[in-house]
């Protein structure tokens, strides 16, 4: 997990009813893109964080925000 950092990618890819292949579409990137930014063993860039929030329709700081 990337210390500090909080991810609700999954939770919101499921909740738009896709798969990591479906989203990754949409995005132009590779589905291990999604999952390892999905499972924390990478943080983003910011306009890969940017493709995100655009393909699941929320804003950056609905998917990712750093813990107090």
């Amino acid at each position: 997990m990337v210390e500090g950092l909080v991810n609700e990618v999954k939770l919101h890819r499921e909740a738009a009813a896709l798969t990591q292949i479906g989203l990754a579409e949409r995005m132009g990137v590779s589905r291990k893109t999604v999952n390892t930014v999905e499972n924390g063993v990478f943080a983003p860039s910011i306009v890969v964080a940017l493709k995100f929030a655009k393909a699941l329709n929320v804003s950056v700081e609905d998917l990712f925000q750093l813990r107090d």
